[in-house]
């Protein structure tokens, strides 16, 4: 079995440097795709420096197709039995990739998703290496000491011969915060504990996550009009074709933050209405309940709350009694009607 690594990326180009270097180091031979989603900074010249140090596939898109898009086109190019997807802005840990290799095993049923952390202290940086603020940091930066600045960075070194030094900075989750990380918690705890739980394709991962590329392909890969939770929604396909969830618990990658472009799927709402569309189900219409249990919504009585994987299901199949289009109208989220609601959740 052979592993390619599909990374989408779009005017990120100092963290996707990082990022290639993170490859780079890992053990065993990966081929590595990266589209080039439209970007206006220096990605072009990040990737042609790259691909004098490593073996690189490079797509370059005139114009910004979407990340559902850019996954899907890398997936066409890629040659490998298994993808793993990655963020331009995401380092791969030491092992990662051997380590999806190893739980897909010569098994082609399965969707693998690693462990997540993030790199809090790059939010203020455009450069993470340089330590270089994002413009509208300037001024808060400059009143920084220098030596806490440079505690901020991100360095090459630190990526090829130190990573422990960046790995004892991070902390668990994609972003920095309490509700992300509790929600990978609970998706890390649902995928270890309890395998047979029918709504595991909700613990997909948008990055660190890997599948057969064959099923990924006959799936049709990620819905075009998806571009926040596209990899939930395949997920859900994917388990309706017989694949299983499965955690890859030493596949760990660091999420290197930034102060925006975080589309958090409690306002960026475009997804819902799609997801739905293609899956009347009722458990589509709880994720947003359930996500907004986790960040601890006072709109929430106790009973209405959904506080893990296995409630999330229980919930779906209707036996709480509680009306819960009621719950999300008082929460703000958009009614969601179907002719006819399927009742199965898998």
């Amino acid at each position: 079995m052979t592993l390619s690594v599909v990374i989408r990326t779009k005017d990120e180009a100092d963290r996707l440097r990082l990022t290639l270097a993170s490859l780079s180091r890992q053990s065993g031979a990966a081929e590595v795709v990266v589209v080039n989603d439209g970007s206006s900074d220096h990605t072009a010249k990040v990737l042609e420096e790259a691909a004098t140090r490593m073996a690189l596939t490079v797509v370059h898109h005139a114009r910004p197709a979407g990340r559902s898009e850019a996954s899907n086109a890398g997936a066409r190019m890629a040659s490998g039995d298994i993808l793993m997807f990655l963020d331009g802005d995401t380092l791969a840990g030491p092992g990662c990739l051997t380590a999806h290799l190893a739980a897909h095993g010569d098994r082609r049923d399965l969707m693998g998703r690693g462990v997540h952390h993030h790199l809090r202290c790059t939010r203020f940086l455009l450069d993470p290496e340089a330590g270089t603020p994002r413009p509208e940091e300037a001024e808060r930066l400059a009143r920084m000491p220098p030596a806490e600045l440079d505690r901020l960075r991100v360095t090459m070194r630190q990526v090829l011969d130190d990573f422990d030094a960046i790995s004892r900075r991070a902390e668990r989750g994609i972003y920095p915060g309490a509700a992300p990380r509790r929600l990978q918690e609970l998706e890390l705890e649902a995928l270890r504990d309890d395998p047979d739980c029918p709504v595991l394709w909700t613990a997909a991962s948008g990055a660190n996550f890997s599948l057969a590329r064959e099923a990924f392909l006959s799936a049709g890969g990620f819905k075009p009009e998806i571009d926040n939770n596209e990899h939930r929604e395949l997920a859900l396909r994917l388990t309706r074709r017989g694949l299983k969830m499965t955690l890859v618990a030493d596949a760990g990658t660091y999420h290197l933050t930034h102060r925006s472009g975080w589309r958090d799927p409690l306002k960026d709402m475009a997804w819902e209405r799609v997801f739905f569309d293609a899956h009347p189900l009722p458990v589509v219409k709880l994720l947003g309940v359930f996500w907004s249990s986790i960040s601890q919504s006072p709109i929430l009585a106790e009973p209405e709350r959904i506080n893990s994987l296995g409630d999330l299901a229980w919930a779906a199949t209707a036996a709480t009694g509680i009306d819960y289009d009621a719950v999300r109208e008082r929460l703000g989220l958009q009614r969601l009607d179907a002719p006819a609601i399927a009742t199965d959740l898998a």
